[in-house]
This record gives C-alpha cells, sequence and structure tokens, in this order.
C-alpha cells in the first residue's frame, strides 16, 4: 500500500510539474504574440482630422478663416450642381471668416462622376483646380446622367483652360491620380458621407433641409 502511495505522489509531482512548464510556454508565447502584434491605428481624436488632409484642395480665393467647411461632393450628382451657386455667394459672403475645402466623393451609379474627378485633379496639379471645378459644375447638364465616356470632353476643357495637354494626359492617366481621388471617397466613407453634397463644418457633419441650412450652420459656428 505505502508503495503504491508513493507511486501516485511521484506521478502526482511529475504531472503538476509539466502543466507549470507548459503554462509558462503558453505564457512566452501570449507574451511574443502580444509584442509582435500590429498596434491598433490611433483613433482619428489623435490624428489631424480626416475631414481635412494635408493634400486636400482649398478653394484660395475664398480666404482663410477659422471656421473650415468642407465639401464631399460628386461632380455628375445634380444636387451637388444646385449646391454649387449656393456655396459660391457663400464664399462671397464670409470672404476672409471661412476656410472652403472640396473632396471627391464620386458615387458608383454616376458613370462619369469618377473620369471627371480625375480631370479636375489633374488640372490641379497644373495650379487650375478651382477653374476646372468651376466648368464641371456649369457644364453638367453636357455631360451628366450619360452612359459613355466623356473624358474627351473634359480633355477639351483643359485645352480651354490653357493647360499642358501632355501633362494633363499623363497626369490622368497616372494611377496616383486616381488613388486621390479614392482617398477622399475612402475617407467620406469612414466619416459617415452616403450622399452628396455632404458638407462638414469644423468637422460636424452638418444635416441640411434647405440651400439656407448651410448658411445658417456657418453662421451659427462664427458666432460661437
Amino acid at each position: 500500500m505505502n508503495k503504491n502511495y508513493a507511486g501516485v505522489g511521484s506521478t502526482s509531482k511529475v504531472a503538476i510539474g509539466f502543466t507549470i512548464a507548459l503554462l509558462a510556454v503558453i505564457a512566452g508565447v501570449v507574451a511574443i504574440i502580444a509584442l509582435t502584434a500590429p498596434r491598433p491605428a490611433p483613433s482619428d481624436s489623435a490624428l489631424a482630422s480626416s475631414t481635412v488632409r494635408e493634400d486636400s484642395h482649398v478653394l484660395d480665393d475664398a480666404g482663410q478663416g477659422a471656421v473650415t467647411v468642407v465639401e464631399f461632393l460628386d461632380f455628375e450628382c445634380e444636387a451637388c450642381g444646385a449646391f454649387y451657386p449656393v456655396v459660391e455667394d457663400l464664399r462671397e459672403e464670409f470672404d476672409g471668416q471661412i476656410t472652403f475645402v472640396i473632396r471627391y466623393f464620386p458615387l458608383p451609379g454616376h458613370f462619369n462622376s469618377k473620369n471627371a474627378a480625375v480631370a479636375v485633379e489633374a488640372a490641379a496639379r497644373q495650379g487650375q483646380l478651382e477653374a476646372m471645378y468651376q466648368r464641371m459644375f456649369a457644364t453638367q447638364s453636357e455631360w451628366g446622367e450619360q452612359q459613355v465616356s466623356y473624358a474627351p470632353l473634359f480633355r477639351e476643357f483643359a485645352a480651354e483652360l490653357g493647360l499642358d495637354l501632355e501633362q494633363y494626359d499623363a497626369d490622368v492617366a497616372d494611377p496616383a491620380t486616381l488613388e486621390r481621388v479614392e482617398s477622399d471617397f475612402t475617407d467620406g466613407r469612414a466619416l459617415g458621407v452616403q450622399s452628396t453634397p455632404s458638407f462638414f463644418i469644423n468637422d460636424q457633419l452638418v444635416e441640411l433641409t434647405s440651400f439656407e441650412d448651410l448658411r445658417a450652420a456657418i453662421a451659427a459656428e462664427l458666432a460661437r
């Protein structure tokens, strides 16, 4: 009997020792995983606001102000076209008080919206962002809601604006130009943009039910 109990004791000690060793190994593996696993990306609050990036386009002649208005837009969107003259009026009214920023958000259902955004981005590379931006909205009725590419027409706009067409063609074909457009779209999705136009005032999405709502939101922010 004593020999049997002694054997059981030895076996238990071996089992306990093995368990402790196994736990030590597991703990070591967990520690290694914790050290080598990718760190979670910082939250938006820890980064510069994603409503405006370093490469975001500012409408220069609007001046620079304490209040920043960011519009995610689609050049083929009729609502964006309707808001365009409203935005132009607000830029004049609040000149020097507001920084106006535009960001691309070409909706998948619009055949030429991405072509238009790429054309505007290519023009921006030659310092003609605003001129092409204005041309797109002024001519929207000519090319919007079509199911064929109007890229050749946009090239004509570039020629009329005096752009270097060889450089324009190279920029349109450059994958980085499309990536620049798509990065705005990605940011918009992350910010909750679902339709165009979507306006942010000092990083806050503005709910609009009328044209006047945008002016009222800007005025309220200026009064803060």
